[in-house]
């Protein structure tokens, strides 16, 4: 994924242009297999070409699987590409005062895969429609914010 795209993509800005983007989140539970969850760019920033933030509900499975392994996967279809992206994970520290509390971690992007078909054009990965797309971008800005801190 070129540095263009990255920062383009998870740069905490123009969130109401990328609302639709939902982004599997893969990582392995206790018994070996694989659990995926679905993150926004609404918990997702990049710090650099190199790093990510992920803002996670506390509590869940996957936060649990990040914690215990450190690692995880994010797969998403942007501009006509698949991208893997394959993260090692640390814990960041709590913020009390976050109007949102959430598990928070730093990913360093170890390896990332592109894939396309010649045969065909990728259109699009899963998207969504938000019910209060106003809240939720309010949400989205604020969590990104609090990520960065």
């Amino acid at each position: 994924m070129s540095n263009t795209i990255l920062s383009e993509l998870f740069n905490g800005q123009h969130l109401q242009s990328k609302q639709q983007l939902a982004m599997p989140l893969l990582t392995v539970n206790e018994d070996g297999y694989p659990h995926q969850a679905m993150v926004s760019v609404g918990e997702v920033i990049a710090t650099d070409h190199k790093h990510l933030r992920l803002a996670l509900w506390e509590g869940t499975t996957t936060t649990g699987n990040i914690i215990r392994t450190g690692q995880a996967l994010l797969t998403l279809v942007w501009q006509g590409v698949s991208y893997a992206l394959r993260l090692s994970l640390t814990p960041l520290p709590a913020l009390p005062e976050a109007t949102y509390a959430r598990a928070r971690f730093v990913a360093t992007i170890e390896h990332i895969r592109e894939d396309t078909a010649k045969y065909a054009a990728l259109t699009s990965g899963i998207t969504i429609e938000l019910h209060q797309a106003e809240d939720v971008l309010e949400r989205w800005q604020q969590t990104l914010q609090e990520l960065l801190q």
